[in-house]
């Protein structure tokens, strides 16, 4: 019998991001003043997206003083030390394992705490592929809540300052991270880590940036409940992120096993 080949290597590296700002706003009990308007430049705007790869602007719940906001921020957390923001593209995720001690983390999680929502999420096995046999190919499964309630992605966020285009003008970037931690057992069938899932009843604590409790912080980093997850396999168009559009979360059906096998 065929066994896939689950994943090791990043986790959530691509999601679906299509409930609107507004609807957001409300579930995440943002305050009605704090609801910006994420993205200026076309296709770089985060609703309605369907592949939302790193890099892009994303949506962002955080607490500004005592104002709860939504706003789009760069996906890749940039620190406020760093020299530009290439060092982004290698974190789009931070292991919850150790976030307290790592230094582009610590401060952060100390003081930046947000939540990135998402519709669901897109994970990789490696699968025979029917049309080269002995060969593999990446299978994309779609992941999502059965509820279709968003998932609450716990995130790290940070500020950072530099001349961004070399006129000597000082840009602000804020760019977010989504911390990963264990695989649950549904999520263990695709890959060996899975985005923290916060619960509404720990979003407070959370998103409070006077909160300096690590110690409790870091026991809401756990994985998920079972109950909600629920992942299927998806078109192979999802691979390239280019590509848009609500076709890419339904079903597919998988080859016949023999036909995975080179078989027939």
């Amino acid at each position: 019998r065929h066994r896939r080949s689950v994943a090791s290597h990043t986790v959530c590296g691509r999601f679906v991001s299509t409930t609107p700002p507004d609807e957001l706003a409300s579930y995440f009990q943002v305050d009605a003043n704090g609801v910006e308007t994420p993205g200026t430049d076309g296709d770089d705007r985060p609703p309605g997206r369907y592949n939302v790869a790193p890099t892009a602007e994303v949506f962002v719940v955080y607490e500004d003083g005592d104002l709860r906001r939504l706003d789009g921020f760069h996906w890749g957390l940039v620190p406020s030390w760093a020299k530009d923001l290439k060092i982004g593209n290698r974190m789009i995720n931070a292991r919850a394992e150790t976030i307290a001690e790592k230094p582009a983390f610590r401060r952060a999680f100390a003081k930046r705490r947000c939540i990135v929502p998402a519709d669901g999420f897109y994970e990789w096995t490696q699968e025979p592929d029917p049309t080269k046999p002995g060969k593999q190919r990446k299978q994309p499964h779609f992941i999502s809540r059965p509820d279709g309630e968003p998932y609450a992605f716990a995130g790290l966020w940070e500020r950072w300052r530099g001349d961004l285009n070399g006129d000597g003008t000082e840009t602000e970037v804020r760019s977010t991270t989504i911390i990963t931690t264990t695989a649950n057992e549904p999520m263990a069938e695709l890959h060996d880590r899975m985005p923290v899932m916060l619960a509404p009843g720990d979003w407070d604590a959370w998103l409070d940036p006077t909160n300096a409790d690590v110690d409790a912080l870091g026991q809401l980093l756990v994985p998920a409940p079972p109950r909600l997850i629920t992942h299927h396999p998806v078109s192979t168009e999802v691979n390239n992120a280019r590509n848009q559009g609500p076709q890419l979360i339904d079903p597919v059906d998988p080859p016949p096993v023999n036909e995975q096998l080179g078989l027939v």
